[in-house]
């Protein structure tokens, strides 16, 4: 594994990124080098219209071919119905979304990645909601070989601070261009930020801050330390501000998502980021702060139209895919070129599809995902 030095100094760059996002790049390519991969990127995924495009990227993968991803080969891409259901941090490799043999002989392998090189890649979840799901994910070279349990363990490493960085990105705005700025804007944005001190007291506010501490119902001031009103809430808090304090690879996976309440049902998320190195001790030196508390409303995590599918007629996950693409594609030939399996494998799957929802022609099924899919389905 990596010196501990060298994670360090990797999770402060993809810290830094939530001050000015001109630095993602360099620290994706950082990101890569050290899943051992030949690219990283975050990007976003439409699982019923199948469609999507990239948030933030490095050079690994050309233009051409990220652009012909994004207009041709994202509805063919065999994992992306996967993807949906997989926990919000966990890593996934092809090979477990589908069997890796299979995966070669798709359409997918063959016209897009096989070209490049490119022989696996490992993701990981950092935000989903009813359709769509924020990924990154590193793609591996034929040189650097399939997804291995050291690829997995530096996925865990490194996943959660690229979410945290993510989401304290989104809070943010990126209204700023220099870190040093913001401390002289922080009144500007309407999520709460407060910053503290390593002990939990309370250096400084904005107003949207000012206000929350002011009405105590989701976060408050007492004897001058950030306090929740309960203790296991207080108790998380103190051990992700801590961790801050103690620099950017201490915080660990503590922090990344701290759920809040408010009395009439309403949910928040506190991000916790460390103002100990980078840019970003700029704004710590302005305020003797070891870290900011970004608190924003929560949005509802709801089951995507696929899983809920899934889940309500027991399919398996290639019986999913073959449904999806019946409905995507259209005839069974079309479905067997695109998914590149035999018309004989997507008959038999298709079978088992019709028996388990009850239907018996291909526009059954179409109507029933368009049912699925629109909230005025009666």
């Amino acid at each position: 594994m990596v010196q501990v030095q060298d994670f360090s100094k990797l999770v402060g760059a993809i810290y830094d990124t939530a001050l000015d996002r001109s630095l993602w790049p360099a620290a994706l390519k950082q990101t890569a080098g050290f899943v051992q991969g030949v690219a990283a990127t975050v990007y976003w995924h439409d699982a019923a219209s199948k469609s999507g495009d990239v948030y933030l990227e490095d050079d690994g993968i050309a233009p051409y071919w990220r652009d012909l991803y994004f207009e041709k080969y994202v509805k063919l891409n065999p994992t992306l119905t996967r993807n949906f259901f997989a926990v919000t941090g966990e890593p996934l490799a092809t090979a477990d979304l589908l069997p890796y043999d299979e995966f070669l002989q798709t359409r997918f392998y063959l016209e897009w990645a096989r070209p490049q090189g490119l022989v696996d890649f490992v993701s990981a979840t950092l935000e989903k909601s009813t359709t769509n799901a924020a990924m990154f994910g590193v793609f591996r070279h034929e040189r650097n070989g399939v997804v291995d349990d050291e690829t997995r363990q530096r996925m865990r490493l490194i996943a959660p601070h690229v979410q945290r960085a993510v989401l304290i990105s989104k809070v943010i705005g990126f209204k700023q261009d220099e870190a040093s700025m913001m401390a002289d804007t922080l009144d500007r944005f309407g999520a709460a930020i407060i910053l503290v001190d390593a002990g939990g007291g309370i250096v400084h506010s904005n107003a949207a801050g000012h206000q929350m501490l002011a009405a105590r119902d989701i976060l408050r001031a007492s004897n001058g330390r950030l306090a929740s009103g309960t203790p296991e809430l207080d108790a998380a808090l103190t051990v992700a501000i801590s961790a801050s304090a103690e620099g950017d690879a201490a915080l660990g996976t503590k922090g990344i998502a701290i759920p809040l309440s408010a009395p009439n049902g309403e949910r928040y998320v506190a991000h916790v980021l460390p103002l100990t190195s980078g840019l970003r001790s700029e704004v710590g030196r302005s305020h003797s702060a070891a870290a900011a508390v970004f608190v924003h409303r929560a949005a509802i995590e709801a089951p995507s139209p696929p899983e809920v599918i899934a889940k309500a007629f027991k399919l398996t996950p290639t019986e999913l895919r073959v449904l999806l693409a019946v409905v995507e594609v259209g005839g069974v030939p079309e479905v067997a070129e695109a998914l590149g399996v035999a018309e004989t494998t997507v008959k038999w799957h298709l079978g088992h599809v019709f028996a388990k929802t009850g239907t018996s022609r291909q526009v059954e099924l179409v109507k029933l995902v368009a049912g699925y899919a629109s909230p005025l389905a009666g």
